[in-house]
């Protein structure tokens, strides 16, 4: 015997129902601190300081990739000394 039983109700009467705390303040003071943060640091650093923090590996690593094949082609154009 198969018994299946559909609650219609809203998050928050299941969370009172179930007697769950309504954590909706407490998210809402989280998420206004975080933007307040991030609006503060935005306004304070320029955008070439902005690159240079959030992607320093991308833009220096593909730097240092361009000079290591540089340097190959150089070396590997140069005629090789013969042994006598």
């Amino acid at each position: 015997m198969k018994i299946t039983v559909d609650v219609d109700c809203t998050p928050e009467e299941a969370r009172t129902f179930l007697g769950l705390p309504d954590v909706k303040p407490m998210q809402e003071a989280l998420l206004k601190q975080i933007q307040d943060q991030m609006a503060a640091n935005l306004h304070a650093m320029e955008p070439e300081t902005m690159l240079k923090v959030w992607l320093p590996a991308g833009v220096q690593g593909m730097e240092q990739l361009q000079k290591m094949f540089w340097s190959q082609f150089s070396s590997g154009s140069r005629p090789k000394e013969s042994k006598p």
